[in-house]
């Protein structure tokens, strides 16, 4: 097995405040999904409910996962304007976050 070249994923596991709304958390994945409009290095945006019957989620209920092309990438987004200014509105209406940065193996 190999490292896709270059690509990192970058995922976040989201648990939200118990008096965050539908509507505040749909309001955040539409800014979070806009970053891939505003910073460069980001390439896609995925994003998704917890739907497993397992029920070994402990609390985090949504998946957000982004592609850059390199860690390099990942760095200058965590570092961009527009992705800070985000972060600091989605992490106060989280209770708790779980991001991870690794490269696929194909």
């Amino acid at each position: 097995m190999e490292e896709a070249k270059g690509v990192v994923k970058h995922i976040v596991l989201a648990k939200f405040k118990d008096d965050i709304t539908a509507e505040k958390i749909e309001e955040l994945i539409k800014g979070y999904a806009n970053l891939v409009n505003l910073v460069p290095p980001m390439k896609s945006f995925h994003w998704g409910t917890d739907v497993s019957a397992e029920n070994l989620h402990q609390g985090f209920t949504h998946v957000f996962e982004s592609t850059f092309e390199s860690t390099e990438g990942v760095a200058e987004y965590v570092a961009h304007p527009a992705h800070v200014e985000f972060a600091n509105l989605f992490i106060s209406s989280t209770e708790k976050v779980i991001v991870i940065d690794y490269k696929p193996t194909i």
